[in-house]
C-alpha cells in the first residue's frame, strides 16, 4: 500500500468513484456519473453544497497524505478522542444500509425507523403509515424518501396534500431533510411556470414538488401530473381519497392511474387509515397492491400478507419502544365549561328560532325549501357562535344562492351548516355563509329580508362582554389558564367570531398577555409567520384561530392549552385542534382542552354527548380515531328536523327536549350501534399492525450497528462541550436540563461563521454565508452583532426555537464537528484554534504492553440494484460511501504484533491518561509508529481490513433488504444478490495514537 503523497504533482488521468484528487487548492473525492470530459467530485470534508464538476487538466494527486511529526502536531489523550467523533460526525455519506441518517437534521425516533426498514425491503416501496395523531408521520415518510433519493432508486419526488398543510410539508423537507422543494399552488403556479421550458412539465423540471391538490384538480393539470409524475409520489391525508364525495373520487381515480406504474413508490400517510370503513380501506390498500383490496384483516392469513405493506401504531405502542422512551403528554385534561345565554341574547336566539320555523314550513317549491333549510340552520349556528358572525351572516348573500339543483343545495348546506365535506381541505370552511337568498328582495319575501336586516341590528347591540355571556365566560377561562401558567389556542368556527373573540380578549388581558388572531383571511403561507411574530413577543400569549390552523401547524412548543369556543359538528375536528399541542416534543406532562357548550338551547349540550364524548370514549377504549360513521348526519338531520320543523311557535320555552324526539332517539341508536361496531372491527386489527411483524431483535440489531457507525448521543454530547472547551469557550452546565450553555466570543472566527455569527450582520448576507439563526438562546432576540450571543445545547428532545439539539444531525454540532475536523488538517493554524491532534502518545495503566492506534477512513463502492425507471433504467446504481474504522496492535515479548479485536478497541478508548509524558518521549515514540506504517505488516492489515468492511456492509444491505416475512419474492431476492460493496482506493491515515504502559503498571 501507499499511502497518498502530500506534495502536489503532475496532471493525471481521473480514477474511480471514491479516488482522492485534488484541485483549486483542495482535496475532493470523486462521484459517480461523471459526464464525458468532466470530473464530478465532493470536497474531502463531505460539505455536498461544494459538489462541482471539475476539468481534467485541473486535477492533481492528492495534497492529503499521513500525518507528520512537526512541532505542535502531536496532541494528548483528548485530541485523539475529538478527531475520531469528529469524522463520524462529519461524514455525510453514509457507507451502512440507511445512507440517509448521515446527512439529516433530525433525529429520527428508534419507531420512526421501522417504516424505513418497512420500506428496504421492497423493490418498489408501497407503504401506508397509519400512525396516531401527534406521532410523527412526516418525519417517518419523508425519510424514507430521503432515503430512496439518496440511494437512488428515485430520481423525484413529489407530496400532495392539501394547501393547508403544502407549507409545513415544505418546511419540514427543507429544515429536517436538506430538500428545497417548490410549492406548487394556485398562487405560485404562473412564477414556476416561467422556468419551465418548452415541452416540459413543472414535475420534469423540478425535482422535489409539494403539490395543493387544489392546483391538481383541474383536467388539463391532473393529466400533466398523470404523464409526467416522479417516480416517487408521498399522499398526505390519504384517506380523503377513498371517500364518496365527487372530490374524492377524482383524487381515487387520479391516484388508481398513477399507481397502475408497478415502478412508482408509493407511500400513503393518514391517522385514519381504517375507521372500520372496510370498503374505504380496501381501496386505500388497493393502491398499494390490487392483490391487497380483497383481504379481510380479521383473518391471520390476511393480515400476514397486509403487514408487509401497512403500519399502524398508537402511543402506548411507542411510549417505550425497545429501550427508548418518547414523551408524549402523560394526560389531556378534558373539562366542559357551560354558560347561559343572557336574557337578551337568548331572547334574540329564540326570535330568530321562530323565524327559521317560519321559513321552513312555507309552502314553497322543494328547491326552494331546500334552500331555506339550511340558509336557516346556517343562520343559528352563526348566532349562537357570536354576535359579529350573526351581524355578517345576516347581510351577505347566501352561498346557497349559487345553487342550481337540490343535490348542489344539499352540498353546499353540509358544508356550511354540518361540517361533513367530500373535500378535505379546510380553505374557505371558516367563513360565514350568508344567509340573503336571490328571492329575499322580492314579492312577499321583501318583509324576511327587513327582519332580516333588524336582526342584524340586533346582534350588533349584543355585542361585548357585558351582553355576551359567552365572551365572558370565556375571558375568565383565559385568565385562568395564564395564572396556572398555560398559553392557550381559542378555536372559533367562523372568521368573523375569531377577529371579535381577539379584539375582546386583548382589550381584557391589556398588558399582561400578546392576542393575535390567524384566520382563513390570510394566505396559508402567511399564517406560521403570523404566529411566529406572536410568539417572538416577549410574556404570555394567547392565539385565537379558525380550523384554518386545524391541521398541518405544530403548535406544541409555544401552547399547552386548547380551549373550542364553537363546537365543531364534526368530532374529529376537536381532535385534530387538540392535536396541536397534544403530540411529540411537548413539554408539558400535561395539556389542557376547555370546551364552551351553551346549557340553553339544548344543541350544544346534544353535539357534545351525542357525538363529541362517544368520539373520545370510543378513542380511549381502542386507543385510535374511529370517525363517526357517514358524520353523523343522520343524527343532525333529525336534530335539525326536531329544532325546525316539529318545534313549537315563538313563545314557547328556548331549551328544547330532544330526548322524547322519537325520531331522534331513533338515528341516535342507528348510529351508535354502527360506530360501536366499526370500532369492534378496528380493535381486532390494530395490534398486528404495530410494528408491522419486524420482530423487535431486528429492529434492535440494525440500531446498534447505527449507533456504532454514528455514534452514541453521550457521545456527541461529550464531543461538543469538550469541544468548546478546548477552544476556551466558558461552557456552563444548565441545572434544570442535561444541555449546557457556550458563549461563541472566545470561539475562533471561522467556527463563529460556520455557525452563522458575525461580527458584522452585512458579514451574514454575502454569497457563501452560513445560514444565521433566527433567533438566539433568549426566546425571540433578534440576532445582532453585539453582545456576542451563547450558544444552547439540549440533550433531550424538543428544543425551543435558537437552541441546539446533541445529535449529529444538528447544524450546529455538524459545524463543530467539521471544524475539529478541518482545522486538524491545517497545520498552519494556531495551536489554540487545533482542538484535535493527529498524532497523540497517552501513558495510562490500561495498557500492559506499547499499543498503536490507527484512525482510519475508509471510502467504498456500493453497487445496489439498477433503477427501474428513467433513463438509467436497468442500469446498477453505484455510490460512494465513507466510514471511519480504528485498528490498533500491541507489541508482544517476541517482538511481533498483536492486532486488538473490537471490543480491546473499545476497552482501550475508555482507558484515562495516567501522567503526562515528556517530549523527548512523545518524538521517540511517534517516529517510531510512523516508520511501522510502511512495513509490510500494517499495509496489508489495512487493506485486508477494507475488505472485511465491505463485506460486512455487503450484508447489512442485503440483510435489511430482505422481504418481510419468508424470504420473500423472488425478484426481491435477486435484487440483494446484486448488492455489492469494494474499497474504493486506499484509506486516509487521520491519526496515529501510542499507549506506552506506566512504569510498574498493569491492566
Amino acid at each position: 500500500m501507499t499511502f497518498p503523497s502530500t506534495s502536489a504533482q503532475s496532471p493525471r488521468p481521473p480514477r474511480a468513484p471514491g479516488d482522492l484528487i485534488s484541485a483549486r487548492g483542495r482535496d475532493w473525492v470523486v462521484q459517480p456519473g461523471s459526464p464525458g470530459g468532466l470530473v464530478i467530485a465532493q470536497p474531502l470534508d463531505g460539505d455536498r453544497e461544494f459538489v462541482t464538476a471539475l476539468f481534467p487538466h485541473e486535477i492533481r494527486d492528492p495534497g492529503f497524505g499521513r500525518p507528520q511529526a512537526v512541532p505542535g502536531e502531536v496532541g494528548d489523550f483528548a485530541s485523539a478522542g475529538l478527531l475520531r467523533t469528529a469524522l463520524r460526525i462529519a461524514a455525510s455519506h453514509g457507507a451502512g444500509p440507511f445512507r440517509s441518517l448521515a446527512s439529516i437534521s433530525v433525529q429520527p425516533r428508534q419507531y420512526q425507523l421501522v417504516p424505513l426498514m418497512m420500506a428496504l425491503r421492497m423493490d418498489t416501496v408501497r407503504l401506508l403509515i397509519g400512525d396516531d395523531v401527534g406521532i410523527g408521520k412526516t418525519v417517518e415518510a419523508a425519510l424514507i424518501g430521503k432515503e430512496l433519493i439518496e440511494q437512488g432508486s428515485a430520481t423525484g419526488m413529489v407530496v400532495l396534500c392539501s394547501p393547508s398543510l403544502a407549507e409545513q410539508w415544505q418546511s419540514e423537507l427543507r429544515e429536517k431533510f436538506g430538500m428545497e422543494a417548490e410549492l406548487v399552488l394556485p398562487s405560485t403556479a404562473a412564477r414556476l411556470q416561467k422556468g419551465v421550458e418548452q415541452g416540459q412539465t413543472l414535475f420534469q423540471r423540478y425535482p422535489y414538488t409539494v403539490v395543493s391538490t387544489d392546483f391538481i384538480k383541474q383536467s388539463d393539470r391532473r393529466e400533466a401530473f398523470r404523464r409526467t409524475c416522479p417516480d416517487l409520489l408521498i399522499v398526505d391525508e390519504a384517506h380523503t381519497c377513498v371517500g364518496a364525495g365527487t372530490g374524492h373520487q377524482q383524487r381515487y381515480e387520479l391516484l388508481s392511474s398513477l399507481a397502475q406504474d408497478e415502478n412508482r413508490h408509493l407511500i400513503l400517510v393518514t391517522a385514519t387509515p381504517h375507521s372500520g370503513d372496510a370498503h374505504a380501506f380496501a381501496k386505500l390498500t388497493g393502491l398499494l397492491d390490487p392483490g391487497l383490496k380483497g383481504l379481510d384483516p380479521s383473518l391471520p392469513a390476511h393480515r400476514d400478507r397486509l403487514a408487509r405493506h401497512f403500519v399502524q401504531r398508537r402511543r402506548r405502542d411507542i411510549r417505550r419502544y425497545l429501550d427508548q422512551d418518547t414523551p408524549f403528554p402523560s394526560d389531556r385534561m378534558l373539562r366542559p365549561l357551560p354558560y347561559q345565554l343572557g336574557s337578551e341574547y337568548a331572547q334574540f336566539v329564540r326570535d330568530v328560532i321562530a323565524y327559521a320555523r317560519e321559513q321552513v314550513r312555507r309552502p314553497d317549491g322543494s328547491f326552494k325549501q331546500r334552500l331555506t333549510w339550511w340558509s336557516v340552520l346556517t343562520l343559528l349556528r352563526c348566532v349562537l357562535s357570536s354576535p359579529a358572525a350573526a351581524v355578517e351572516t345576516l347581510t351577505v348573500r347566501a352561498a346557497l344562492a349559487a345553487a342550481r339543483s337540490e343535490e348542489e343545495a344539499d352540498r353546499i348546506g353540509r358544508a356550511a351548516a354540518m361540517e361533513l365535506v367530500d373535500d378535505e381541505a379546510t380553505e374557505g370552511l371558516d367563513s360565514v355563509p350568508g344567509a340573503l337568498l336571490d328571492t329575499d328582495d322580492i314579492g312577499d319575501n321583501a318583509r324576511g329580508s327587513r327582519k332580516l336586516k333588524a336582526f342584524a341590528e340586533r346582534a350588533a347591540a349584543l355585542a361585548g362582554p357585558d351582553t355576551d355571556a359567552k365572551l365572558r365566560t370565556l375571558v375568565d377561562e383565559v385568565k385562568g389558564l395564564l395564572v396556572d401558567g398555560y398559553d392557550p389556542i381559542v378555536f372559533c368556527r367562523f372568521i368573523p367570531t375569531a377577529e371579535y373573540v381577539a379584539q375582546h380578549l386583548a382589550d381584557a388581558l391589556g398588558r399582561s398577555a400578546h392576542v393575535d388572531a390567524v384566520t382563513g383571511k390570510l394566505h396559508p403561507d402567511a399564517r406560521q409567520a403570523r404566529i411566529d411574530e406572536l410568539t417572538a413577543k416577549r410574556g404570555r400569549h394567547v392565539l385565537v384561530a379558525t380550523d384554518c390552523l386545524s391541521e398541518g401547524v405544530n403548535l406544541q412548543d409555544d401552547f399547552g392549552a386548547v380551549v373550542h369556543y364553537d363546537l365543531s359538528w364534526n368530532p374529529t375536528r376537536h381532535e385534530q385542534r387538540e392535536g396541536r399541542v397534544d403530540r411529540f416534543g411537548q413539554s408539558r406532562e400535561k395539556v389542557r382542552a376547555v370546551t364552551l357548550y351553551d346549557t340553553d338551547t339544548g344543541i350544544d349540550g346534544l353535539v357534545l354527548n351525542v357525538l363529541i364524548r362517544k368520539h373520545r370514549d370510543i378513542a380511549d377504549q381502542i386507543g385510535v380515531i374511529v370517525p363517526v360513521p357517514d358524520g353523523g348526519e343522520g343524527v343532525l338531520r333529525a336534530l335539525a328536523n326536531s329544532l325546525l320543523v316539529r318545534g313549537q311557535g315563538a313563545d314557547e320555552q328556548l331549551t328544547l327536549d330532544f330526548g322524547t324526539d322519537e325520531l331522534f332517539s331513533q338515528a341516535r341508536e342507528r348510529l351508535y350501534k354502527e360506530w360501536e361496531s366499526a370500532a369492534d372491527r378496528e380493535s381486532k386489527v390494530l395490534t398486528k399492525f404495530a410494528h408491522s411483524g419486524l420482530r423487535p431483535d431486528e429492529v434492535q440489531a440494525e440500531l446498534e450497528a447505527l449507533h456504532q457507525a454514528l455514534g452514541e448521543p453521550a457521545d456527541i454530547a461529550d464531543f461538543t462541550r469538550e469541544t468548546l472547551k478546548a477552544l476556551g469557550s466558558a461552557v456552563r452546565p444548565d441545572p434544570r436540563s442535561t444541555g449546557f450553555t457556550a458563549p461563541v466570543g472566545p470561539l475562533p472566527r471561522g467556527l463563529r461563521h460556520a455557525l452563522g455569527i458575525y461580527e458584522d450582520l452585512d458579514q451574514g448576507e454575502g454569497p457563501g454565508a452560513a445560514p444565521a439563526p433566527a433567533r438566539t438562546a433568549a426566546k425571540g432576540r433578534a440576532r445582532t452583532a453585539t453582545p456576542a450571543p451563547e450558544l444552547v445545547f439540549r440533550q433531550d428532545l424538543p428544543v425551543a426555537a435558537g437552541q441546539h439539539a446533541l445529535f449529529r444531525g444538528d447544524p450546529a454540532v455538524r459545524a463543530v464537528a467539521r471544524y475539529v475536523l478541518d482545522s486538524a488538517l491545517d497545520p498552519k493554524l494556531s495551536e489554540h484554534d487545533r482542538p484535535a491532534r493527529r498524532l497523540g502518545v497517552i501513558r495510562t495503566t490500561a495498557v500492559s504492553a506499547r499499543t498503536v492506534l490507527l484512525l482510519a477512513r475508509y471510502r467504498f463502492r456500493l453497487t445496489l440494484p439498477p433503477r427501474r425507471t428513467g433513463q438509467e433504467k436497468g442500469k446498477p446504481q453505484e455510490l460512494v460511501a465513507e466510514d471511519a474504522q480504528l485498528l490498533a496492535w500491541r507489541a508482544t515479548d517476541d517482538g511481533s504484533r498483536e492486532w486488538l479485536t473490537d471490543d480491546e478497541i473499545a476497552d482501550l478508548l475508555r482507558a484515562s491518561p495516567d501522567r503526562n509524558t515528556i517530549p523527548s518521549m512523545r518524538e521517540q515514540q511517534i517516529g517510531r509508529a510512523l516508520d511501522e506504517l510502511d512495513e509490510a505488516e500494517v499495509e496489508q492489515r489495512l487493506e485486508a481490513h477494507g475488505r472485511d468492511v465491505a463485506r460486512r456492509l455487503e450484508a447489512a444491505h442485503q440483510r435489511v433488504r430482505e422481504a418481510a416475512g419468508e424470504r420473500g419474492r423472488a425478484r426481491g431476492a435477486a435484487a440483494v444478490r446484486r448488492i455489492t460493496a469494494e474499497p474504493a482506493g486506499d484509506p486516509d491515515l487521520l491519526g496515529v495514537y501510542v499507549y506506552v504502559k506506566r512504569p510498574g503498571g498493569s491492566r
